[in-house]
């Protein structure tokens, strides 16, 4: 089936840490329409007591995608792969996978950063990268399986990151896409390369990384279909698809992670965003994401997967309903904590926090700058304020409506650091991303940030995906012309503060 010469349709693959979906979009006389035509599981599989990603499943996702997508006559201009960051494959001199990736919620890098510092002290690794500390940054990650003699790395004849990973997956051809590789904790912020001389002191091999490009730059192709690098750290996407007339704004790509910045054209490091623990990582057309990393709906998604397994299974819809039955529960934890990274049970995490402040574990240090001791009010009672202990009989809505008040109440946490930074005036937040649809979760945060929400769309790091293809096309000049097409294509919603 032959397309008109004016129309021209991009495939995304969006791959998030749970999901991932073929979005296609169309692009024909002036009119832009996008379709989710696949969807896949992307979920961590376990093999001797680690944690990997099976990318060989995700390239056969990819693979049956696009025999669909030709059965039905349909042969996109560009394929484009979006992915989370900072985990890597190791790949051969002889072009073979050496095993699968590691994931970044495997514990292997607990208290690595602390060895790390014995050679290069925490804030000159900031000073030099601008990336904030967690330990699974990819620095940190090449420190711990270095110091294993993992067999792979040892052999590795190039590391790919995972967009790029999976795109060699699909042509053969090695590139080392720039948004992606800004997120690893080893690029020098100035020259846009890898900081070598850093890695030289950790004793990490460099001769294994790949020189950076930029989104819009072809990989190769598949099946004689180009595939793209757009921007390949899943929130570079969104953000290049933030609906936005000017640059007066803050975003918050929300999802299973929530990452709150702002736009800058140059990278913000000081003392105070070292203290802060902000982050800067590479955007599109040079920009600067300037940003925090806020556990998101990761929390609910757990909670959810634990009623689940005891017979409750919650619709989105009814857990806002819960929540907004108990609008008025005090109770409150820290998103960040790190005790809600990856526990066996969420809601037992979530009330053990609750015993554990009672027992006088409580730090009350908003805006600390070391996210990984902070701990703001942990769940209250709504009549008395005191702690309950463990196993009483906190509702299931309580604990809903808790999740929501303590990311509102971060999220205002937040964007008050970030106007300390701004050079400019934050006059809206645009919240982007699956989380954009949760109505309740965007009135209480327009409620607690005093500024209006403007919410979606959605679907914005597959459209993001899709506007860079269409830029790499030519259809499209800048992230501006990007913008105002998403706003006049896509609904979104304003809320507020009441």
């Amino acid at each position: 089936m032959e397309k008109p010469s004016d129309t021209h349709s991009f495939l995304a693959f969006d791959c998030g840490a749970t999901s991932g979906r073929g979005v296609l979009a169309t692009f024909a006389g002036g009119s832009f329409r996008m379709e989710e035509v696949y969807r896949f599981p992307s979920e961590m599989v376990r093999r001797d007591g680690r944690m990997y990603w099976d990318v060989l499943k995700i390239r056969d996702h990819f693979v049956a995608c696009i025999k669909e997508l030709k059965d039905k006559g349909i042969r996109p201009d560009s394929i484009g792969i979006d992915t989370w960051g900072v985990d890597f494959g190791c790949v051969g001199a002889d072009g073979r996978l050496l095993g699968l990736p590691r994931c970044y919620r495997d514990p292997y890098t607990v208290g690595i950063p602390e060895k790390v510092y014995e050679t290069v002290p925490r804030e000159e690794l900031y000073a030099r990268t601008g990336i904030q500390i967690m330990n699974f940054n990819t620095v940190f990650q090449l420190y711990a399986q270095t110091m294993e003699g993992d067999e792979a790395l040892k052999s590795a004849d190039a590391i790919l990151f995972m967009p790029d990973l999976l795109a060699y997956l699909l042509t053969g051809n090695k590139v080392c896409e720039y948004t992606d590789a800004s997120t690893s904790g080893m690029m020098d912020q100035g020259t846009r390369q890898f900081n070598k001389g850093l890695l030289e002191e950790l004793g990490v091999r460099t001769d294994v990384l790949l020189p950076i490009v930029q989104p819009g730059t072809k990989v190769g192709e598949y099946d004689g279909i180009p595939v793209i690098a757009v921007a390949g750290h899943d929130t570079a996407s969104a953000i290049a698809a933030v609906p936005a007339a000017d640059g007066n704004f803050a975003y918050l790509s929300s999802g299973t992670w929530s990452l709150m910045g702002i736009e800058v054209p140059a990278p913000i490091i000081n003392k105070e965003s070292a203290r802060l623990n902000f982050t800067n990582e590479g955007g599109i057309e040079g920009t600067t994401r300037f940003l925090k990393n806020i556990t998101g709906m990761w929390l609910l998604e757990q909670c959810r997967k634990v009623w689940k397994a005891e017979g409750k299974d919650y619709s989105y819809s009814r857990l806002m309903e819960m929540a907004r039955s108990e609008a008025a529960f005090s109770g409150r934890i820290n998103p960040d904590d790190p005790r809600f990274a990856n526990p066996a049970n969420m809601v037992e995490e979530i009330l053990r926090a609750a015993q554990d402040d009672r027992k006088g574990a409580k730090d009350d240090r908003k805006g600390a700058g070391d996210d990984s001791v902070v701990i703001l009010n942990a769940v209250k009672t709504r009549a008395t304020r005191e702690m309950r202990p463990q196993g009483a009989n906190l509702s299931d809505a309580q604990i809903v409506s808790c999740i929501y008040h303590s990311l509102a109440d971060r999220y205002k946490e937040v964007l008050d650091m970030l106007q300390g930074f701004a050079p400019f005036k934050i006059e809206k937040l645009h919240i982007i991303g699956g989380g954009s649809a949760n109505e309740l979760l965007n009135q209480w945060t327009a409620d607690a940030i005093g500024l209006p929400v403007v919410a979606g769309p959605a679907e914005a790091t597959a459209i993001g995906n899709v506007m860079i293809q269409a830029k790499a096309a030519g259809l499209v000049r800048d992230r501006w012309e990007m913008r105002r097409i998403i706003a006049e294509t896509f609904k979104v919603k304003t809320y507020n503060p009441l």
